[in-house]
């Protein structure tokens, strides 16, 4: 059976949720999460593509993503893919594939919804029962959203933006969204 197009839309943020095949584990190391942050970085800027939010799970990535292009997010995944499983193979010596199939994305179309994915994909370690809050949690942008921790990653979004006039305002709004 042929392959659904994915529906892109420049400007228009995308939920990006890409599993470890049979949900084995996609990060071995510490190095190794910062390796993916790291490209996930150049090749968000090489192709245009605003990242919001972030959770690195032992065995899946949730990304928030606004392209700038019709075939940002699609160019993104698919060199970071490339580039993150040749790391692991060498490294780990290892061989055959890393991710679970293609990546699975749906757009975010509102405000409202803007905010509630975004916190969905930070509180992913709290749900997952590994930490208790996000913030006990490393790989999660949280850090940079609610705290003062600065991810050069991270490109604020009009929607968090909006929580308010200067940036201790906007990170307490934004924490308050979590309590």
């Amino acid at each position: 059976m042929a392959r659904l197009p994915r529906l892109n839309l420049p400007n228009i943020p995308q939920h990006v949720i890409q599993r470890g095949n049979n949900r084995h584990i996609c990060f071995f190391t510490e190095k190794d999460y910062d390796v993916y942050l790291d490209k996930l970085r150049l090749y968000a800027d090489k192709f245009q593509v605003s990242v919001h939010a972030f959770t690195l799970m032992t065995n899946h990535v949730h990304l928030l993503m606004t392209p700038s292009t019709e075939k940002g997010v699609s160019q993104l995944m698919q060199s970071l893919g490339r580039c993150y499983v040749m790391y692991i193979n060498k490294i780990h010596k290892r061989s055959g594939t890393l991710w679970e199939g293609r990546y699975k994305s749906t757009l975010v179309d509102s405000e409202h919804y803007f905010l509630t994915v975004s916190r969905y994909i930070e509180l992913n370690p709290v749900r997952a029962n590994m930490v208790q809050h996000p913030a006990d949690y490393p790989w999660t942008s949280y850090h940079h959203n609610a705290l003062e921790k600065h991810i050069q990653l991270i490109t604020p979004h009009s929607c968090y933006e909006a929580l308010g006039k200067g940036p201790k305002e906007r990170k307490k709004a934004y924490k308050d969204l979590f309590a």
